[in-house]
C-alpha cells in the first residue's frame, strides 16, 4: 500500500483553517463541532456559565449532548454524538494519570447516556490543537476519516482512501502517512475502533500512543456501552491529530511550582511503595488477579464462583515473569510514571485473520485476565493474551465480552444453547479454540457471533422468547442491569460493590464506585453506615 500517494490523492470533502488559541489555566474557551453527515466544520464558545457549572472532560460532554439531542433520540439516530472532552488538568506532564479523556453519547446497550474515560494522546493533542472538546454529529454516506492537524492549522474531512479496518493495523498507516518523519511519530494521536464494532452494539474505541522505546503506536481503550458501534454507524473509520510537540506547562497552569511539588512526591511514592505494595510497573492493573482470587472475589464461570483451585495458573507473577516486557517505562501519557499500560511483544497469534503473525499485545489488565480467563473457565495465559488482542484490534469492550460469552457458557453447560442453535460450536466452560472463533464470526458478521454481538440483555430476551429454557433461570444468570454487562468483580458479599453497580446511571461498572477493594479485602468500610457514606463521597474524586 503506498501511503504517501493515498494521502496525495485523497478526496477532501472540507478543509478550514482555523486560528490557534492558547491554552489560559488548562482552557481554550473553543469547541470543535464536526457534522460528518453535512461535513460542516465550525467552532463553538464555551460560555462562562458552563465552564463554571460543567467543568469539563465528563460534564461538557454531558451538557453538549443534552443541547443537541431530544428526549426520543436514539443511538444511532444521526443527531446523537460522540462528544471527545478532557477537563482543565488534562495534558500536564507533571503529574501522572493526567493523560485522560471522557467519551460521552447515547449507547445502544443501555439507551441511555454513557460516559467512558480512556488515556493515550487524543484528548492533550486535541486541547493542544486549541479545543476543549470535539463534538461529533451526523452520518456519513461513506467511510471518512478527520484530520485535525495543529502544525498546519487546518481540519479536514476525507473519504477513506481504502485503510485497514483493524485497529493495530490502521494506526500504523495513519501515523506513516501524516508523520513527516519517524521523529514525528510522537505528535500523531489516532482515534479508531475495528471490524466486530460494524456488526455488534458492543463496538469500543481506541486511542493511540507512541511508546518511544518500543518504536510503535500502541491502543488504550474506551471500551464500555458501544461507542464504537456508533462511531461506526456514523461512518467515522478514524480520526487523527498531529500537534508540533508536547513541552512543560501548554495547559498554563495557575500556579506550576505546585503541580510539580506534588508529581515529585507522587513520583516518589511510586519509586519507593510501589515494589512493596501493588508492583503495578511491573504487572499494571493485572496485580490484583491473584488478591481477587484469594479473597473470593474472582468471577469464575459467570461470577458463579469468586475463586478456583486454578487460579494460580493466571497469577499475576506468571504475567510479569513470563509475558509483559520489564524495564521499559509503560505509560499511555507522557510523564506518566505509573507505567500500568503493559505489553507484550512479539506475542505469536495462534488463530484469526493474523495467525503466525508476531504482534505487541496491550494488556492484559486485570478486567482482561478476570473476564477473558477465570470466568469463562480458562486458565491460559495465552488464551487470554490472544483474546486481549482481537478484541482491542477487532473494537470490542474485552470487559463486556467476557461477561457475554460466560453467559453462553453458563446457557450452553445448562441446555439452553446447544451446537445446533450455535452453529456447531462448543461453548461449555473452558473452551478455547470455539470461543476464539466466535469472536472471529462477529469479526466478519457471521453465525453465532452476531448473535453474542447483541449483548446479555437482547440475547437473554431471545433465549426466552424462543422458549429454550427456564425465564427466570436465564434472567438469573443473564450478568447485565440497564443493558450493561457487569465489569468482572463479584459482589456477592460486598454490599458496598452491589450499591456502586446499581446506583450508576450508566449501569454495573466499577469507575464510578470501585469500593470492593476497601470493603473486602481491607475492611475499611465495615458498618452499614460505613457502607453507605463510601457509596456517597468514593464517586465524587473517583
Amino acid at each position: 500500500m503506498d501511503l504517501s500517494q493515498l494521502k496525495k490523492d485523497r478526496k477532501i470533502l472540507n478543509r478550514t483553517h482555523y486560528l490557534q488559541k492558547e491554552l489560559h489555566k488548562g482552557y481554550t474557551d473553543k469547541i470543535l463541532y464536526i457534522n460528518v453527515g453535512t461535513a460542516e466544520i465550525k467552532e463553538k464558545v464555551v460560555e462562562p456559565l458552563m465552564k463554571e457549572k460543567f467543568a469539563g472532560g465528563k460534564g461538557y460532554g454531558l451538557k453538549l449532548l443534552w443541547d443537541a439531542t431530544q428526549p426520543n433520540t436514539r443511538w444511532n439516530d444521526p443527531d446523537n454524538e460522540i462528544i471527545i472532552s478532557s477537563g482543565p488538568i488534562g495534558g500536564i506532564t507533571q503529574y501522572s494519570g493526567a493523560g485522560k479523556s471522557l467519551l460521552v453519547s447515547i449507547s445502544p446497550q443501555t439507551d441511555s447516556i454513557m460516559d467512558s474515560n480512556v488515556g493515550g494522546f487524543f484528548g492533550p493533542f486535541l486541547k493542544f490543537s486549541g479545543f476543549d472538546a470535539l463534538e461529533l454529529q451526523g452520518k456519513a454516506e461513506k467511510d471518512i476519516i478527520i484530520y485535525i492537524d495543529a502544525v498546519s492549522n487546518t481540519i479536514e474531512i476525507f473519504e477513506d482512501p481504502g485503510l485497514s479496518v483493524d485497529s493495530h493495523i490502521l494506526v500504523d498507516e495513519l501515523t506513516e502517512m501524516f508523520a513527516e518523519n519517524e521523529k514525528d511519530f510522537r505528535n500523531i494521536g489516532i482515534v479508531s475502533t475495528g471490524a466486530a464494532a460494524e456488526h455488534s452494539l458492543i463496538g469500543m474505541i481506541n486511542f493511540s500512543f507512541y511508546d518511544v522505546k518500543r518504536k510503535k503506536v500502541r491502543l488504550k481503550q474506551a471500551g464500555r456501552g458501544g461507542l464504537g458501534t456508533v462511531m461506526r454507524d456514523k461512518k467515522i473509520k478514524a480520526i487523527v491529530s498531529r500537534v508540533k510537540g508536547v513541552t512543560g506547562n501548554l495547559n498554563n497552569v495557575v500556579d506550576l511550582e505546585a503541580i510539580q511539588e506534588r508529581g515529585r512526591r507522587f513520583n516518589r511514592e511510586m519509586r519507593e511503595l510501589d515494589d512493596k505494595q501493588c508492583q503495578m510497573r511491573k504487572k499494571g492493573t493485572a496485580n490484583i488477579v491473584n488478591v481477587m482470587n484469594d479473597y473470593d472475589l474472582l468471577p469464575t464461570h459467570n461470577f458463579k464462583y469468586g475463586s478456583h483451585p486454578d487460579g494460580g495458573k493466571i497469577h499475576s507473577n506468571i504475567f510479569r515473569d513470563k509475558y509483559f516486557t520489564q524495564n521499559i517505562p509503560d505509560g499511555c501519557w507522557i510523564g506518566c510514571n505509573m507505567s500500568c499500560c503493559k505489553g507484550v511483544d512479539d506475542f505469536v497469534l495462534k488463530t484469526g485473520p493474523y495467525k503466525g503473525q508476531p504482534v505487541l499485545v496491550d494488556g492484559p489488565e486485570y478486567e482482561n485476565a478476570a473476564g477473558l480467563g477465570s470466568n469463562l473457565g480458562v486458565f491460559d495465559p495465552e488464551y487470554i493474551i490472544e483474546a486481549n488482542f482481537y478484541c482491542d484490534t477487532y473494537g470490542i469492550c474485552t470487559i463486556t465480552w467476557g461477561t457475554i460469552v460466560a453467559f453462553i457458557m453458563e446457557c450452553y453447560e445448562n441446555g439452553i444453547l446447544n451446537k445446533d442453535r450455535t452453529g456447531g460450536l462448543d461453548l461449555s466452560f473452558g473452551s478455547q479454540a470455539d470461543s476464539l472463533e466466535l469472536l472471529h464470526q462477529l469479526a466478519r458478521g457471521e453465525g453465532f457471533g452476531v448473535i453474542a454481538g447483541l449483548g446479555v440483555r437482547k440475547m437473554k430476551e431471545m433465549f426466552i422468547a424462543k422458549g429454550w429454557g427456564d425465564a427466570q433461570f436465564i434472567t438469573d444468570i443473564a450478568m447485565e442491569n440497564k443493558g450493561l454487562e457487569y465489569s468482572q468483580y463479584v459482589s456477592k458479599e460486598s454490599l458496598a460493590q452491589q450499591g456502586g453497580y446499581a446506583m450508576t446511571n450508566k449501569g454495573p461498572q466499577h469507575d464510578e464506585a470501585w469500593l470492593i477493594f476497601m470493603d473486602m479485602v481491607n475492611n475499611q468500610i465495615p458498618t452499614f453506615d460505613d457502607k453507605a457514606e463510601a457509596l456517597h463521597y468514593f464517586p465524587m474524586f473517583r
